[in-house]
Protein backbone atom coordinates (compact mmCIF):
# COMPACT_ATOMS: atom_id res chain seq x y z
CA UNK A 1 0.00 0.00 0.00
CA UNK A 2 2.82 2.41 0.85
CA UNK A 3 4.47 1.54 -2.45
CA UNK A 4 1.44 2.76 -4.38
CA UNK A 5 1.03 5.81 -2.13
CA UNK A 6 4.60 7.02 -2.69
CA UNK A 7 4.46 6.22 -6.39
CA UNK A 8 1.42 8.50 -6.56
CA UNK A 9 3.16 11.21 -4.54
CA UNK A 10 6.16 10.95 -6.86
CA UNK A 11 3.99 12.37 -9.65
CA UNK A 12 3.88 15.62 -7.69
CA UNK A 13 7.62 15.78 -7.12
CA UNK A 14 7.53 14.82 -3.43
CA UNK A 15 11.12 14.46 -2.23
CA UNK A 16 12.21 10.89 -1.56
CA UNK A 17 9.17 9.30 -3.20
CA UNK A 18 11.28 7.73 -5.96
CA UNK A 19 13.23 5.71 -3.36
CA UNK A 20 10.32 3.29 -3.29
CA UNK A 21 11.12 2.18 -6.83
CA UNK A 22 14.42 0.68 -5.68
CA UNK A 23 14.25 -3.00 -4.76
CA UNK A 24 17.20 -2.70 -2.38
CA UNK A 25 15.48 0.07 -0.40
CA UNK A 26 12.18 -1.78 -0.04
CA UNK A 27 13.95 -5.09 0.65
CA UNK A 28 15.89 -3.66 3.59
CA UNK A 29 12.74 -2.02 4.97
CA UNK A 30 10.75 -5.25 4.80
CA UNK A 31 13.59 -7.19 6.44
CA UNK A 32 13.80 -4.78 9.36
CA UNK A 33 10.03 -4.42 9.64
CA UNK A 34 9.51 -8.20 9.60
CA UNK A 35 12.13 -8.60 12.32
CA UNK A 36 10.65 -5.90 14.55
CA UNK A 37 7.06 -7.09 14.14
CA UNK A 38 8.08 -10.67 14.90
CA UNK A 39 9.90 -9.64 18.09
CA UNK A 40 7.19 -7.21 19.23
CA UNK A 41 4.18 -9.38 18.41
CA UNK A 42 5.91 -12.51 19.68
CA UNK A 43 6.01 -11.42 23.30
CA UNK A 44 2.26 -10.73 23.38
CA UNK A 45 1.48 -13.94 21.50
CA UNK A 46 3.48 -16.05 23.96
CA UNK A 47 1.75 -14.42 26.94
CA UNK A 48 -1.69 -14.85 25.40
CA UNK A 49 -1.10 -18.52 24.58
CA UNK A 50 0.14 -19.22 28.10
CA UNK A 51 -2.92 -17.51 29.58
CA UNK A 52 -5.24 -19.58 27.40
CA UNK A 53 -3.31 -22.84 27.89
CA UNK A 54 -2.34 -23.02 24.22
CA UNK A 55 0.39 -25.62 24.60
CA UNK A 56 0.85 -29.06 23.11
CA UNK A 57 0.91 -32.19 25.22
CA UNK A 58 4.14 -33.13 26.97
CA UNK A 59 6.65 -34.81 24.69
CA UNK A 60 7.56 -38.47 24.98
CA UNK A 61 10.70 -38.70 27.14
CA UNK A 62 11.79 -41.84 25.27
CA UNK A 63 12.06 -39.77 22.09
CA UNK A 64 12.98 -36.34 23.43
CA UNK A 65 15.24 -36.55 26.53
CA UNK A 66 14.77 -32.81 27.03
CA UNK A 67 10.98 -32.94 26.67
CA UNK A 68 10.34 -32.76 30.42
CA UNK A 69 11.62 -29.18 30.43
CA UNK A 70 9.28 -28.24 27.59
CA UNK A 71 5.99 -28.97 29.29
CA UNK A 72 3.61 -26.03 28.98
CA UNK A 73 5.51 -24.28 26.18
CA UNK A 74 2.97 -22.63 23.82
CA UNK A 75 2.65 -23.87 20.26
CA UNK A 76 1.27 -22.31 17.04
CA UNK A 77 4.20 -19.89 16.97
CA UNK A 78 4.01 -20.02 13.20
CA UNK A 79 1.33 -17.35 13.54
CA UNK A 80 4.10 -14.96 14.61
CA UNK A 81 6.05 -15.73 11.43
CA UNK A 82 3.01 -15.39 9.19
CA UNK A 83 1.86 -12.08 10.67
CA UNK A 84 5.39 -10.64 10.58
CA UNK A 85 5.71 -11.65 6.92
CA UNK A 86 2.32 -10.51 5.65
CA UNK A 87 2.27 -7.01 7.15
CA UNK A 88 5.54 -5.78 5.55
CA UNK A 89 4.54 -7.33 2.22
CA UNK A 90 1.13 -5.67 2.28
CA UNK A 91 2.72 -2.33 3.17
CA UNK A 92 5.76 -2.35 0.89
CA UNK A 93 5.06 -4.89 -1.85
CA UNK A 94 3.47 -4.52 -5.26
CA UNK A 95 0.19 -6.28 -4.67
CA UNK A 96 -0.64 -6.51 -8.37
CA UNK A 97 2.41 -8.65 -9.01
CA UNK A 98 1.47 -12.27 -9.78
CA UNK A 99 4.44 -13.67 -7.87
CA UNK A 100 3.71 -11.65 -4.75
CA UNK A 101 0.09 -12.81 -4.86
CA UNK A 102 1.18 -16.44 -5.18
CA UNK A 103 3.51 -16.14 -2.19
CA UNK A 104 0.83 -14.51 -0.04
CA UNK A 105 -1.65 -17.23 -1.01
CA UNK A 106 0.92 -19.96 -0.25
CA UNK A 107 1.59 -18.50 3.19
CA UNK A 108 -2.07 -18.18 4.12
CA UNK A 109 -3.13 -21.55 2.68
CA UNK A 110 -0.49 -23.68 4.35
CA UNK A 111 -0.62 -21.56 7.49
CA UNK A 112 -4.35 -22.31 7.76
CA UNK A 113 -3.72 -26.01 7.10
CA UNK A 114 -1.08 -26.13 9.82
CA UNK A 115 -3.28 -24.15 12.19
CA UNK A 116 -6.06 -26.72 11.81
CA UNK A 117 -3.58 -29.48 12.63
CA UNK A 118 -2.21 -27.67 15.71
CA UNK A 119 -5.68 -26.80 16.97
CA UNK A 120 -6.85 -30.42 16.71
CA UNK A 121 -3.72 -31.55 18.57
CA UNK A 122 -4.48 -29.15 21.42
CA UNK A 123 -8.23 -29.50 21.68
CA UNK A 124 -9.27 -32.85 20.18
CA UNK A 125 -6.58 -35.50 19.77
CA UNK A 126 -2.80 -35.45 20.01
CA UNK A 127 -2.59 -37.10 16.57
CA UNK A 128 -3.86 -33.92 14.93
CA UNK A 129 -5.20 -33.69 11.40
CA UNK A 130 -5.19 -36.96 9.46
CA UNK A 131 -2.12 -37.12 7.18
CA UNK A 132 -4.27 -37.65 4.09
CA UNK A 133 -5.98 -34.30 4.66
CA UNK A 134 -2.64 -32.50 4.94
CA UNK A 135 -1.44 -34.14 1.75
CA UNK A 136 -4.62 -33.12 -0.05
CA UNK A 137 -4.21 -29.54 1.15
CA UNK A 138 -0.60 -29.45 -0.06
CA UNK A 139 -1.58 -31.00 -3.39
CA UNK A 140 -4.29 -28.39 -3.93
CA UNK A 141 -1.75 -25.62 -3.38
CA UNK A 142 0.67 -27.25 -5.81
CA UNK A 143 -2.04 -27.46 -8.46
CA UNK A 144 -3.05 -23.83 -7.94
CA UNK A 145 0.55 -22.61 -8.21
CA UNK A 146 1.34 -24.79 -11.23
CA UNK A 147 -1.82 -23.85 -13.12
CA UNK A 148 -1.37 -20.15 -12.32
CA UNK A 149 2.19 -20.16 -13.68
CA UNK A 150 0.90 -21.98 -16.77
CA UNK A 151 -2.14 -19.82 -17.49
CA UNK A 152 -1.22 -16.36 -16.19
CA UNK A 153 0.02 -13.99 -18.93
CA UNK A 154 2.22 -12.27 -16.33
CA UNK A 155 4.30 -15.36 -15.50
CA UNK A 156 6.88 -15.11 -18.29
CA UNK A 157 10.63 -15.27 -18.89
CA UNK A 158 13.16 -13.84 -21.32
CA UNK A 159 15.42 -16.61 -22.59
CA UNK A 160 19.17 -16.07 -22.55
CA UNK A 161 21.13 -16.23 -25.80
CA UNK A 162 24.85 -16.99 -26.06
CA UNK A 163 26.73 -15.27 -28.89
CA UNK A 164 30.32 -16.01 -29.87
CA UNK A 165 32.29 -12.92 -30.85
CA UNK A 166 35.72 -12.94 -32.47
CA UNK A 167 35.88 -16.69 -32.03
CA UNK A 168 36.57 -16.72 -28.28
CA UNK A 169 34.60 -14.06 -26.48
CA UNK A 170 31.15 -15.18 -25.34
CA UNK A 171 28.45 -12.57 -24.78
CA UNK A 172 25.09 -13.37 -23.21
CA UNK A 173 21.98 -11.36 -24.04
CA UNK A 174 18.27 -11.93 -23.56
CA UNK A 175 15.46 -12.12 -26.05
CA UNK A 176 13.39 -8.97 -26.07
CA UNK A 177 10.08 -10.83 -26.17
CA UNK A 178 8.64 -12.27 -22.98
CA UNK A 179 7.44 -15.84 -23.41
CA UNK A 180 5.71 -18.58 -21.49
CA UNK A 181 8.18 -21.37 -20.92
CA UNK A 182 8.67 -24.66 -19.08
CA UNK A 183 12.43 -24.17 -19.00
CA UNK A 184 14.21 -24.93 -15.75
CA UNK A 185 17.85 -24.74 -14.65
CA UNK A 186 20.08 -27.81 -14.28
CA UNK A 187 22.85 -27.14 -11.73
CA UNK A 188 26.53 -27.80 -12.59
CA UNK A 189 25.81 -28.11 -16.33
CA UNK A 190 27.31 -25.65 -18.86
CA UNK A 191 24.26 -25.26 -21.10
CA UNK A 192 22.11 -25.59 -18.04
CA UNK A 193 18.56 -25.14 -19.29
CA UNK A 194 16.12 -28.02 -19.56
CA UNK A 195 12.76 -27.59 -21.24
CA UNK A 196 10.16 -29.99 -19.86
CA UNK A 197 8.41 -29.88 -23.24
CA UNK A 198 11.48 -31.43 -24.88
CA UNK A 199 10.87 -34.59 -22.87
CA UNK A 200 7.68 -35.07 -24.89
CA UNK A 201 9.02 -34.47 -28.39
CA UNK A 202 7.44 -37.74 -29.49
CA UNK A 203 4.03 -36.08 -29.05
CA UNK A 204 4.68 -33.61 -31.87
CA UNK A 205 2.46 -30.54 -31.73
CA UNK A 206 1.12 -31.62 -28.31
CA UNK A 207 4.52 -31.57 -26.62
CA UNK A 208 4.14 -28.03 -25.25
CA UNK A 209 0.83 -28.86 -23.55
CA UNK A 210 2.35 -32.10 -22.23
CA UNK A 211 5.32 -30.13 -20.91
CA UNK A 212 3.04 -27.79 -18.98
CA UNK A 213 1.00 -30.67 -17.56
CA UNK A 214 4.24 -32.30 -16.45
CA UNK A 215 5.32 -28.96 -14.94
CA UNK A 216 2.11 -28.80 -12.89
CA UNK A 217 2.75 -32.30 -11.52
CA UNK A 218 6.37 -31.40 -10.73
CA UNK A 219 5.18 -28.28 -8.91
CA UNK A 220 2.67 -30.29 -6.88
CA UNK A 221 5.29 -32.87 -5.94
CA UNK A 222 7.81 -30.21 -4.90
CA UNK A 223 5.32 -28.33 -2.73
CA UNK A 224 4.35 -31.56 -0.96
CA UNK A 225 7.94 -32.81 -0.60
CA UNK A 226 9.51 -29.61 0.73
CA UNK A 227 6.56 -28.81 2.98
CA UNK A 228 6.69 -32.26 4.58
CA UNK A 229 10.48 -32.10 4.85
CA UNK A 230 10.20 -28.82 6.72
CA UNK A 231 7.53 -30.32 8.94
CA UNK A 232 9.79 -33.27 9.83
CA UNK A 233 12.72 -30.92 10.53
CA UNK A 234 10.68 -29.04 13.12
CA UNK A 235 11.59 -31.07 16.18
CA UNK A 236 14.11 -29.01 18.14
CA UNK A 237 14.33 -25.48 19.44
CA UNK A 238 15.35 -23.15 16.62
CA UNK A 239 16.18 -25.96 14.20
CA UNK A 240 13.63 -25.42 11.44
CA UNK A 241 13.48 -21.62 11.73
CA UNK A 242 17.26 -21.28 11.51
CA UNK A 243 17.58 -23.68 8.57
CA UNK A 244 14.74 -21.95 6.74
CA UNK A 245 16.26 -18.48 7.23
CA UNK A 246 19.55 -19.67 5.69
CA UNK A 247 17.78 -21.33 2.75
CA UNK A 248 15.68 -18.23 2.11
CA UNK A 249 18.72 -15.93 2.10
CA UNK A 250 20.15 -18.08 -0.70
CA UNK A 251 16.79 -18.04 -2.53
CA UNK A 252 16.62 -14.27 -2.14
CA UNK A 253 20.00 -13.93 -3.84
CA UNK A 254 18.91 -16.22 -6.67
CA UNK A 255 15.65 -14.31 -7.07
CA UNK A 256 17.48 -10.97 -7.16
CA UNK A 257 19.92 -11.96 -9.92
CA UNK A 258 17.05 -13.53 -11.89
CA UNK A 259 15.13 -10.24 -11.73
CA UNK A 260 18.09 -8.06 -12.78
CA UNK A 261 18.57 -8.17 -16.54
CA UNK A 262 22.27 -7.27 -16.49
CA UNK A 263 23.16 -9.70 -13.70
CA UNK A 264 21.13 -12.41 -15.41
CA UNK A 265 23.09 -11.80 -18.61
CA UNK A 266 26.42 -11.82 -16.75
CA UNK A 267 25.58 -15.11 -15.01
CA UNK A 268 24.01 -16.62 -18.15
CA UNK A 269 20.67 -17.37 -16.52
CA UNK A 270 17.13 -16.63 -17.65
CA UNK A 271 15.70 -13.21 -16.87
CA UNK A 272 12.34 -13.33 -15.08
CA UNK A 273 10.48 -10.00 -15.23
CA UNK A 274 8.57 -9.20 -12.04
CA UNK A 275 10.47 -11.65 -9.85
CA UNK A 276 12.00 -8.74 -7.93
CA UNK A 277 8.89 -8.82 -5.74
CA UNK A 278 10.03 -12.23 -4.54
CA UNK A 279 13.03 -10.45 -3.02
CA UNK A 280 10.65 -8.21 -1.07
CA UNK A 281 8.68 -11.20 0.19
CA UNK A 282 11.77 -13.25 1.05
CA UNK A 283 13.33 -10.36 2.99
CA UNK A 284 10.16 -9.97 5.05
CA UNK A 285 10.09 -13.72 5.64
CA UNK A 286 13.75 -13.89 6.70
CA UNK A 287 13.19 -10.98 9.09
CA UNK A 288 10.17 -12.77 10.55
CA UNK A 289 12.15 -16.01 11.01
CA UNK A 290 15.05 -14.26 12.73
CA UNK A 291 12.67 -12.40 15.01
CA UNK A 292 10.92 -15.67 15.80
CA UNK A 293 14.25 -17.19 16.84
CA UNK A 294 14.32 -14.63 19.66
CA UNK A 295 11.64 -16.77 21.32
CA UNK A 296 12.27 -20.14 19.65
CA UNK A 297 16.01 -20.50 20.27
CA UNK A 298 16.97 -22.96 23.01
CA UNK A 299 15.32 -23.04 25.49
CA UNK A 300 12.22 -22.28 23.47
CA UNK A 301 9.49 -20.03 24.82
CA UNK A 302 7.22 -21.02 21.93
CA UNK A 303 7.09 -23.77 19.28
CA UNK A 304 6.21 -22.94 15.68
CA UNK A 305 3.98 -26.00 15.26
CA UNK A 306 2.64 -27.12 11.89
CA UNK A 307 1.27 -23.60 11.43
CA UNK A 308 4.82 -22.48 10.76
CA UNK A 309 6.59 -25.57 9.46
CA UNK A 310 4.12 -26.35 6.66
CA UNK A 311 4.12 -22.72 5.51
CA UNK A 312 7.93 -22.56 5.59
CA UNK A 313 8.32 -25.56 3.29
CA UNK A 314 5.66 -24.30 0.91
CA UNK A 315 7.24 -20.85 0.66
CA UNK A 316 10.68 -22.32 -0.11
CA UNK A 317 9.29 -24.73 -2.71
CA UNK A 318 7.10 -22.19 -4.52
CA UNK A 319 9.89 -19.58 -4.61
CA UNK A 320 12.28 -22.06 -6.23
CA UNK A 321 9.63 -23.00 -8.81
CA UNK A 322 8.89 -19.39 -9.73
CA UNK A 323 12.56 -18.59 -10.40
CA UNK A 324 12.97 -21.90 -12.29
CA UNK A 325 15.53 -23.27 -9.84
CA UNK A 326 13.51 -26.23 -8.52
CA UNK A 327 16.25 -28.73 -9.41
CA UNK A 328 18.50 -26.94 -6.91
CA UNK A 329 16.21 -27.88 -4.03
CA UNK A 330 17.86 -31.22 -3.14
CA UNK A 331 21.07 -29.24 -2.61
CA UNK A 332 19.58 -26.14 -1.01
CA UNK A 333 17.14 -28.10 1.17
CA UNK A 334 19.60 -30.89 1.86
CA UNK A 335 18.66 -31.07 5.55
CA UNK A 336 14.94 -31.31 4.76
CA UNK A 337 15.71 -33.95 2.14
CA UNK A 338 17.73 -36.06 4.58
CA UNK A 339 15.00 -35.81 7.23
CA UNK A 340 12.41 -37.13 4.76
CA UNK A 341 14.75 -39.77 3.39
CA UNK A 342 15.57 -41.04 6.88
CA UNK A 343 11.87 -41.53 7.63
CA UNK A 344 11.20 -43.34 4.33
CA UNK A 345 14.21 -45.63 4.72
CA UNK A 346 13.51 -46.29 8.39
CA UNK A 347 9.87 -47.18 7.75
CA UNK A 348 10.55 -49.55 4.85
CA UNK A 349 13.60 -51.16 6.46
CA UNK A 350 11.61 -51.77 9.65
CA UNK A 351 8.84 -53.43 7.62
CA UNK A 352 11.39 -55.76 6.02
CA UNK A 353 12.66 -56.72 9.47
CA UNK A 354 9.15 -57.27 10.81
CA UNK A 355 8.48 -59.81 8.06
CA UNK A 356 11.46 -61.78 9.36
CA UNK A 357 10.48 -61.38 13.00
CA UNK A 358 13.35 -58.94 13.67
CA UNK A 359 13.58 -55.28 14.63
CA UNK A 360 15.66 -53.58 11.96
CA UNK A 361 16.51 -49.88 11.88
CA UNK A 362 18.61 -47.85 9.44
CA UNK A 363 19.47 -45.21 12.05
CA UNK A 364 18.80 -45.19 15.76
CA UNK A 365 15.69 -43.04 15.35
CA UNK A 366 13.99 -41.04 12.60
CA UNK A 367 13.63 -38.21 11.58
CA UNK A 368 17.38 -37.82 11.32
CA UNK A 369 17.81 -35.15 14.01
CA UNK A 370 16.32 -37.53 16.59
CA UNK A 371 19.12 -40.05 16.11
CA UNK A 372 21.60 -37.58 17.65
CA UNK A 373 19.75 -37.39 20.95
CA UNK A 374 19.40 -41.08 21.74
CA UNK A 375 21.11 -41.83 25.04
CA UNK A 376 23.33 -44.93 25.40
CA UNK A 377 21.23 -47.95 26.30
CA UNK A 378 17.98 -46.14 25.47
CA UNK A 379 17.18 -48.38 22.49
CA UNK A 380 15.92 -51.92 23.19
CA UNK A 381 18.69 -54.53 23.08
CA UNK A 382 16.96 -56.49 20.29
CA UNK A 383 17.14 -53.55 17.84
CA UNK A 384 19.58 -54.10 14.97
CA UNK A 385 20.73 -50.64 13.79
CA UNK A 386 22.45 -50.42 10.42
CA UNK A 387 24.17 -47.06 11.11
CA UNK A 388 24.84 -46.96 14.83
CA UNK A 389 26.24 -43.42 14.99
CA UNK A 390 26.81 -41.31 17.02
CA UNK A 391 27.57 -43.38 20.09
CA UNK A 392 26.51 -40.74 22.60
CA UNK A 393 23.73 -38.18 23.02
CA UNK A 394 24.43 -34.65 21.76
CA UNK A 395 23.08 -31.55 23.43
CA UNK A 396 20.07 -30.15 21.61
CA UNK A 397 21.71 -26.76 21.04
CA UNK A 398 24.74 -28.49 19.47
CA UNK A 399 22.55 -30.52 17.12
CA UNK A 400 20.72 -27.36 16.04
CA UNK A 401 23.88 -25.35 15.33
CA UNK A 402 25.53 -28.22 13.45
CA UNK A 403 22.47 -28.61 11.24
CA UNK A 404 22.63 -24.86 10.59
CA UNK A 405 26.28 -25.21 9.55
CA UNK A 406 25.41 -27.98 7.10
CA UNK A 407 22.64 -25.81 5.65
CA UNK A 408 25.02 -22.85 5.28
CA UNK A 409 27.45 -25.03 3.33
CA UNK A 410 24.71 -26.36 1.06
CA UNK A 411 23.22 -22.88 0.52
CA UNK A 412 26.66 -21.59 -0.47
CA UNK A 413 27.04 -24.46 -2.94
CA UNK A 414 23.61 -23.66 -4.39
CA UNK A 415 24.69 -20.07 -5.05
CA UNK A 416 28.05 -21.19 -6.46
CA UNK A 417 26.22 -23.24 -9.11
CA UNK A 418 25.63 -19.92 -10.87
CA UNK A 419 29.32 -19.97 -11.87
CA UNK A 420 30.43 -23.61 -11.59
CA UNK A 421 29.22 -25.42 -14.70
Amino acid sequence: MLYYLFRYLGQFGVSGANLWHYISFRAVLTLVLGLLISMWFGQYFVKWMKTHNGSESQRDASIDPYGVDKKGVPTMGGIIIIVATLIPCLLLGRLRNIYMLLMLFTTLWLGALGFADDYIKMKVTKDGLRPIYKLIGQAVLGLVVGLTLWLSPDAVICENIQDERQGTEQVVTHRSEEVKSTITTIPFVKNNNLNYADIFRFLGKYRTAAGWIFFVFVTTFIVMAVSNGSNLNDGMDGLCAGNAAIMCIALGILAYVSSHIHMAAYLNIMYIPGSEELVIFICAFVGALIGFLWYNAYPAQVFMGDTGSLAIGGIIGVTAIIIHKELLLPLLCFVFFMESLSVLLQTNYAKMGNKRGQKWRVVKRAPLHDTFRVKPGQLPSDFKVLINWPKGCWLESKITVRFWIVTIIMAALAIVTLKIR
